[in-house]
């Protein structure tokens, strides 16, 4: 079966032989491109705007859903796409999972940003987004919604967000997570320091820089949005990264490793990229690593966003394509540090 893919990264630890990996419920469209260098990998559904995507799995199905859009001149909060085989994606044009906003958005822009939906139980379905803050549009906060269908339309939860630092630059790009080891709910965001910013490349390169870290907050395994404790932040921005880290997806691998994905340097930059951090504990501490998907990549530009369906190994992610921000799906195994990446020629 490993021969019927592209193998697009190496081992990322030094000596370490390639880890075996079983695909066979990963579907293939019969023009996939066997073995090429230089070929330039397409997105999926026609290479639609789909920016900042998300995926959940339930059952042998995939919804996905991204950042705000327009679809034939109407406002689409939360667009949405389904596939039945990670290979074939249909999206649902106008229908908007997120229809009607809080009181606490910012109506005439409310820029809802990366979206993403989790499955509490059967039929209880929660949304985690960004949006534009109403009282100060300069800054983003996060907002839950819930749903009795992964489709929605999803109904927001309470009249003020979920999280809102303002006075470290707001909070963007939240992420659900269900670690089965102890039953227990997580939420990773990002805090949105460089919109506070001394200026330069996304607003953050001119010293001092702003941080932006990655926190985690533990959230009640019941709904999915009572927070429990205080959030501990897991990576912070480095000079390598740019002006931020963003992006996070939480996800678990076979040996019990975390993985911590996210995106580092200026999303308007070709530096922009998928990297990853690991560790044992939830908590971390978390190491990072290079790029795993990065500009260059079978013909990618700045690729980003990457989420992976919960303790699973079906990601997709995003990158520059025909002016906008396309998805492109990836398979993603290994052990600890050790992550290969495969992806199809769609």
């Amino acid at each position: 079966m490993l021969s019927r893919y592209l193998r697009i990264m190496s081992l990322l630890a030094v000596g370490l032989l390639p880890f075996a990996v079983a695909m066979d419920d990963f579907s293939i469209a019969d023009n996939t491109t066997i073995g090429k260098r230089g070929i330039t990998l397409t997105p999926v559904m026609n290479g639609l705007n789909f920016p900042d995507p998300s995926v959940i799995r339930i059952g042998n199905e995939w919804w996905a859903f991204s950042t705000m859009s327009h679809v034939n001149g109407k406002r689409v909060h939360v667009p949405m796409a389904h596939t039945y085989d990670f290979g074939t994606w249909t999206t649902y044009g106008e229908k908007d999972a997120l229809p009607n906003l809080p009181s606490w958005v910012y109506p005439d822009a409310p820029a809802v940003w990366a979206p993403d939906v989790v499955q509490i139980a059967p039929g209880r379905f929660i949304m985690y987004y960004t949006a534009a803050l109403k009282s100060n549009p300069r800054f983003h906060c996060l907002g839950i919604a819930s749903a009795s269908t992964v489709t929605g339309p999803y109904t927001p939860i309470g009249p003020d967000p979920w999280a809102c630092p303002t006075a470290q630059g707001g909070a963007i790009d939240p992420a659900g997570y269900y670690d089965p080891k102890d039953n227990t709910r997580w939420v990773v965001y990002k805090i949105d320091g460089n919109a506070i910013g001394r200026g330069g490349s996304c607003g953050n390169t001119v010293k001092p820089i702003v941080s932006t870290p990655i926190m985690l907050q533990q959230v009640s395994v019941d709904n999915g949005f009572t927070k429990i404790g205080l959030p501990t932040p897991l990576i912070v921005n480095d000079p390598a990264d740019g002006p931020y880290v963003e992006a996070p997806s939480l996800t678990k691998m076979p040996d019990g490793t975390y993985v911590l994905y996210y995106s580092s340097n200026c999303y308007v930059t070709p530096l922009y990229d998928v990297s990853y951090a690991t560790s044992r504990n939830i908590k971390g501490p978390y190491k990072k690593f290079g790029g795993l998907i990065q500009t260059g990549t079978y013909g990618l530009t700045a690729p980003g966003g990457l989420d992976m369906a919960i303790n699973g190994d079906h990601a997709v992610f995003h990158a520059n394509w025909n002016g906008g921000r396309a998805m492109f799906t990836a398979l993603i195994r290994g052990q600890g540090s050790n992550l290969q990446v495969y992806v199809k020629n769609n």
